[in-house]
């Protein structure tokens, strides 16, 4: 029988797996280590420095993130000295760049009416757009720091733009590397990287030109994956902090995949779009489409009522009814009842099975899956409105 791996984190023995990290172990058992860079299902870095912990034996603290567990290691998480060098990173990382949150300024004054005076010209611009949704800013409450300790530092880099889903803001930018990963390991698109060297660094895409120009597919990953404000959704920004939204989890209405996605909903009205984390088919991750292509939703051309049609065929006279009225059209002229008609024709044209491309031992074959009943539901539901949008296309073309 196998001897079990322990480890030993803040008086407690936990066991492990090889090729664990210490972050990896400590989340599974509800120990918080705070870290900016991590990104889950990628490759750790080590780079915030903030998930730092002292091993028993160590001649200096290492990024739990990064360093991989050993059997009868000792660990704290919340030292004095790993909370002294925490306190170091963030007030280094505040006083770099554009970080006027409300930890700026908050020196001398009691931390909790500060946080109600900031709150209170929350709505001004000058606030970072992600003021109250921001890990940085959770971390310096946490351990209540600012940026006053050091000198500020400027960015050089002007904030862009020019494309139509995202804004680039390098003077919020933090070098944790979230976004580069998120591009390259987890959507494989390989459009962002790191660029330049020393205070000169950034994050560039196709030799340092902007998003519209570079091979980016605007899938928004490194959006969600950026922990302050340097990247944020072009049309949801300044439009809600985030205690103002209610989060409604849906399925994206786009393809059959069947993506799992939250709406973020202010005043009846959707102001953002993300992605439901560690939930298949997609695990937080989407299209363009999926999360930014939203506006329809409360576009004044969407249908919001059934429409009867009046006159004959091809004249495209309509009027509006009630759904009552729709409901007893269709059963005066079928005989059955509407909802049963209507389940009757998604299960008819419901899937069972699909064919994949698998790509085995170096060539590529066609397999035939089992479709999940969410699939199945989305792409008869999806097939319906394609076959009645054709048909009455086809109509149309006739009585010209």
């Amino acid at each position: 029988m196998a001897l079990q791996n322990i480890i030993i984190v803040n008086g407690n023995e936990f066991s492990f797996e090889p090729g664990e990290s210490i972050l990896d172990i400590a989340r599974r058992n509800s120990i918080d280590i705070p870290t900016l860079c991590h990104l889950k299902g990628a490759s750790p870095t080590g780079a915030c420095r903030v998930c730092v912990v002292e091993i028993e034996g160590a001649r200096s603290l290492v990024a739990s993130c990064a360093a991989p567990a050993a059997n009868n290691m000792v660990v704290r998480t919340e030292t004095a000295k790993v909370i002294t060098a925490r306190r170091m990173v963030l007030q280094l990382l505040l006083s770099s760049g554009n970080h006027n949150c409300a930890v700026s300024g908050s020196a001398g004054q009691n931390w909790t009416e500060f946080q109600m005076k900031a709150q209170q010209t929350e709505d001004t611009a000058e606030l970072c757009p992600v003021w109250g949704d921001c890990k940085l800013q959770d971390l310096a409450f946490r351990y209540q720091v600012n940026g006053e300790r050091f000198n500020p530092t400027d960015t050089p880099y002007p904030m862009e733009t020019v494309n139509p889903f995202i804004v680039r803001d390098f003077s919020r930018c933090i070098q944790c590397g979230r976004c580069v990963q998120a591009c390259n390991e987890v959507q494989v698109n390989q459009a962002i990287h790191y660029g330049y060297r020393g205070a000169s660094t950034k994050i560039i895409a196709a030799g340092d030109r902007p998003y519209k120009d570079s091979d980016c597919v605007f899938c928004g990953e490194c959006v969600q994956a950026c922990p302050v404000g340097a990247l944020v959704e072009k049309d949801a920004r300044y439009q809600a902090r985030p205690w103002e939204t209610q989060k409604v989890r849906t399925t994206c209405t786009y393809c059959g995949v069947g993506c799992q996605l939250y709406l973020h909903v202010k005043d009846d009205r959707v102001v953002k779009i993300s992605g439901v984390p560690d939930v298949a088919p997609n695990y937080g991750s989407l299209c363009v489409k999926g999360r930014f292509g939203y506006d329809f939703i409360a576009s004044p051309d969407r249908l919001t009522t059934p429409l009867k049609r009046v006159g004959e065929r091809g004249e495209g006279k309509w009027e509006e009814v009630s759904w009552d009225e729709a409901l007893d059209l269709i059963e005066e002229r079928t005989g059955d009842d509407p909802l049963k008609l209507f389940k009757k024709a998604v299960d008819n044209v419901k899937p069972q099975v699909e064919v994949k491309s698998r790509r085995v031992g170096g060539s590529t074959y066609q397999v035939p899956m089992e479709v999940s009943s969410d699939r199945q539901q989305s792409l008869a539901i999806r097939w319906l409105i394609d076959g009645l949008d054709r048909e009455a296309g086809a109509r149309a073309v006739t009585s010209r």
